[in-house]
């Protein structure tokens, strides 16, 4: 197909989830309240493991990273959604599109290789826990923490890449309220079958692996959990796993059915995005940590009393 008649895309125009104003309002306000909460869940939770000494464990540090995942997730997201929800032209320039897209992914597959990291811990810590101590030191945690990170930036890099380079001629509405990979490749100008080919398996080391990870783990630890002989132990544990286990599946299943099944309805993927993008950070904080007796310990001592003074 000739594309001279074609100019080169230099700004999007977004959508949106609503071309209603009323609803866009209430989308408003429900975003802002959404964004707050994990703002603050994410910024306490943060705190609270640098403030306390009692919270320098393995589990605390992960939940540390993760909560600093989540809250640069949520920013590149949600702050600028909500301006377009407010105004009658969501625009975005081209380069302004490209970072988005480029910290959208770096946090969020730092956060997805985090959550399997987590659920490491969590088998050492249930199913060998007289090794636990000689296994996660902290030269492991950080080697971890680090290479969830690099991972992140190296599959940002890739995807942002093999996004940025088709051609973007013509029609720029993008079918969404944000920035994403899928919704950009719908607009390319040129065939976009080898950068959908490497999102796809992307997706398997970031996704699939993780998860396969994850399920294997906590596998492991229900097979232990039922051999406990206290029945105290088999709450708690199930418990612990069960929160952890529907966090995972909040963000895997949506982010899953995004960047790897068949292309599905513009519609379901701006909604089924909303689940990962903006309610999983929300959840995380107050799943993993927030209901935990020595995180409500730990807020008490910092928040209330202040944290100690060292001379």
């Amino acid at each position: 197909m000739s594309q001279t008649n074609q100019t080169w895309v230099t700004e999007f125009l977004f959508l949106g989830l609503s071309d209603d104003p009323q609803t866009q309002l209430l989308l408003f306000i429900l975003f802002l309240i959404i964004y707050l909460v994990t703002a603050l869940g994410n910024l306490l939770l943060i705190i609270l493991v640098l403030a306390d000494s009692k919270l320098q464990m393995p589990m605390y540090f992960f939940l540390c990273n993760l909560s600093v995942a989540d809250l640069c997730f949520s920013t590149s997201i949600v702050p600028q959604a909500l301006v377009h929800m407010l105004t009658r032209r969501k625009l975005i320039s081209f380069m302004g599109c490209a970072a988005q897209l480029f910290l959208f992914l770096i946090f969020g597959c730092a956060g997805c290789a985090l959550l399997s990291v987590m659920s490491y811990d969590r088998y050492v810590a249930i199913c060998n826990p007289m090794h636990y101590p000689l296994i996660m030191t902290r030269k492991v945690c950080i080697q971890l923490a680090v290479g969830c990170w690099v991972g992140g930036v190296l599959v940002s890099i890739v995807d942002t890449t093999f996004t940025l380079q088709v051609p973007y001629q013509g029609d720029n509405k993008i079918a969404h309220f944000f920035c994403e990979a899928p919704a950009l490749l719908a607009l390319g100008s040129a065939d976009t079958h080898l950068a959908e080919t490497v999102i796809f398996l992307m997706g398997v080391v970031i996704l699939l692996a993780p998860v396969s990870l994850i399920l294997v783990s906590y596998g492991s630890i229900i097979v232990t959990v039922v051999r406990m002989k206290t029945t105290s132990g088999r709450l708690k544990a199930f418990s612990t796993c069960g929160s952890h286990l529907i966090a995972v599946t909040i963000f895997y299943v949506s982010a899953i059915m995004t960047y790897m099944t068949p292309k599905s309805s513009k519609e379901q993927g701006k909604l089924v995005s909303i689940f990962y993008a903006v309610i999983a950070p929300m959840f995380n904080p107050l799943i993993y940590s927030l209901r935990n007796k020595e995180v409500q310990r730990a807020f008490r001592n910092t928040i209330i009393k202040g944290p100690p003074c060292k001379l």
